[in-house]
């Protein structure tokens, strides 16, 4: 039977793209978590839902041993690795963990494949569209790469160690641009909006919302758009080719305020907290999709406005549970 593997399945997009694979009742399908720790909740009720067709495996991507004895137990066909540090102010905090994660487990993975000898096997890796020099104009996969934050630089890093391994397995990349839906980390500016809002609405805090830089304009697109993206790509991919994940339409930070404030149910005053300001934050980060539109037929369907009502109402439902 064939196998599936998603490294980081119990996060943002890894959690998406295996409720996208799951109906798939004819392949086996394995994902990767992290071990529990006291911190981390071992089940979330989407993850209850997946029971019966969904193989749990709780592996540490640096115990290089471990990823290889996995590995040899599944010899997946397909990977996703979607594990990752994926925040970018939290990188200049921790730069070495960050790239201990997306490039030394990177490493780890593509080594373990070659070593089960699943040298066939043809591997998803999540990139960012931040490894592209800054510019106004929108991004192709062909615009030079000048990455200028430590999360960036690891992200490149994370796209040679896989790309150019030698021998196998096939490696493909998405480069994707911001992506946002339910069950994102509220460090991430859309997420912690409507988490506030939420909070806000219960009764669990002050009616305002502290904010950094809200001139920022992003490429944005539905998380369950961009797991399509991801799956169309492990399926019609080029090896070692690059492909941008995004919508081609940049919003501004305050316009996505704006529209969430628009659904709350109280009024709610904007702050601004200068702490909040990154040290480098590109003014405008937009894509061009051409190349997986016209390669592999996906685009971006999904309406900001949905986007956004699912989210605020994911908050408000965590909220509510306590």
């Amino acid at each position: 039977m064939p196998a599936t593997l998603i490294t980081g399945a119990a996060g943002f997009a890894g959690s998406h793209l295996l409720e996208l694979l799951a109906p798939r009742n004819a392949e086996r399908l394995v994902a990767w978590r992290r071990p529990p720790t006291a911190s981390r909740a071992p089940t979330a009720s989407w993850i209850d839902r997946l029971a019966s067709r969904v193989e749990w495996q709780d592996i540490d991507l640096l115990d290089k041993g471990g990823v290889e004895r996995a590995l040899e137990a599944v010899r997946p066909d397909v990977v996703y690795h979607c594990a990752g540090a994926a925040h970018v102010g939290r990188a200049w905090q921790s730069t070495e963990p960050t790239f201990a994660t997306n490039v030394r487990g990177t490493h780890y993975l593509i080594e373990g494949l070659r070593a089960a000898g699943c040298t066939g096997a043809r591997v998803v890796i999540p990139s960012s569209s931040l490894v592209y020099a800054a510019t106004d104009l929108p991004l192709s996969e062909d615009h030079p790469l000048l990455p200028a934050s430590p999360y960036a630089l690891s992200k490149l890093a994370q796209e040679l160690v896989g790309v150019e391994n030698s021998g196998g397995p096939s490696v493909l990349v998405a480069r994707a641009f911001n992506h946002i839906g339910p069950r994102q980390d509220p460090f991430f500016a859309a997420s912690g909006f409507a988490r506030r809002i939420a909070d806000i609405e219960a009764g669990r805090w002050k009616p305002d919302i502290q904010v950094g830089n809200l001139e920022t304009r992003r490429d944005l697109t539905d998380v369950r758009d961009t797991v399509r993206a991801y799956q169309a790509i492990a399926d019609r991919g080029r090896p070692g080719r690059a492909y941008n994940v995004c919508s081609g339409r940049a919003v501004a930070t305050r316009d996505v305020l704006d529209l969430l404030l628009a659904r709350a149910r109280v009024a709610i005053r904007i702050v601004t907290d200068p702490a909040r300001f990154r040290p480098n934050d590109q003014p405008l980060v937009v894509g061009d999709p051409a190349r997986i539109r016209t390669e592999l037929g996906w685009k971006a369907e999904i309406p900001l406005e949905r986007t956004l009502d699912d989210l605020l109402e994911y908050w408000r439902t965590r909220t509510a549970q306590g």
